[in-house]
């Protein structure tokens, strides 16, 4: 491992705003905070940019980038530390595992931005709107809570109003070309690392927010292998 991720991961290990895989932390969300304002989250949240930018503007709010990847998660929790942002936190953990980390209908809104968007069908489990995590996060979220999501994928895009459309959620406000007028407005004028490479390569930016049924979502069974047909 490079010295430079190897800094990192030592200094993440001492901030007080960083926890890795932390064991019953859905109770201890209040005094980490030390307040009982809404929970945000950001998932796959890289290096931390939505946490930090939301946390900066809406004060009244408490932020949580979600991660597996710490070297990344370093530059935001970094930039929090040093300019005394105190409502953001950083968990650095599997997305899959996030119903652990929090108690039900516990979190206020959740991001997704710029996941990886598991281009091929056999890893379409792992996309971060599929029924599995859908479901998870029908445990977590408050019954009026909502779902933003923002990539450059028309694949992820394409497949997550599928997901939208089976399950029946609303949709709040969905824009298929975030910079076709220009810069948009607050909060999705705010950029990431990896969307200013997507904009430089000429890929299109795509947004959605939805709403979950209030029925509980129930995830399909597995496609059966015909055994007929040849492998």
């Amino acid at each position: 491992m490079k010295a430079k991720k190897l800094f990192r991961f030592a200094a993440i290990s001492q901030f007080e705003h960083v926890f890795e895989f932390p064991e019953g932390m859905a109770d201890k969300w209040e005094a980490c905070f030390g307040n009982q304002q809404d929970l945000l989250l950001e998932l796959a949240c890289g290096k931390g940019e939505y946490s930090v930018n939301l946390a900066k503007a809406f004060p009244q709010k408490n932020f949580i980038g979600v991660d597996i990847k710490g070297n990344r998660m370093y530059v935001g929790a970094k930039k929090a530390l040093d300019e005394q942002v105190k409502n953001v936190a950083f968990l650095r953990t599997r997305i899959e595992n996030i119903t652990t980390y929090f108690h039900p209908h516990a979190v206020s809104e959740i991001w997704i931005t710029f996941p990886d968007p598991f281009l091929r069908d056999s890893k379409a489990k792992n996309r971060l709107t599929h029924h599995k995590f859908l479901a998870m996060y029908q445990q977590i979220l408050k019954p009026d809570g909502c779902i933003h999501l923002k990539t450059d994928s028309k694949e992820l895009f394409e497949f997550t109003l599928e997901m939208v459309a089976h399950h029946q959620c609303e949709i709040l406000e969905l824009n298929p070309d975030v910079y076709a007028h220009g810069t948009p407005a607050f909060p999705l004028n705010i950029q990431t690392f990896y969307e200013g490479m997507h904009l430089a390569d000429g890929r299109t930016i795509q947004y959605i927010r939805f709403k979950l049924p209030a029925t509980k979502i129930v995830i399909p069974p597995k496609k059966q292998i015909n055994e007929e047909t040849p492998v």
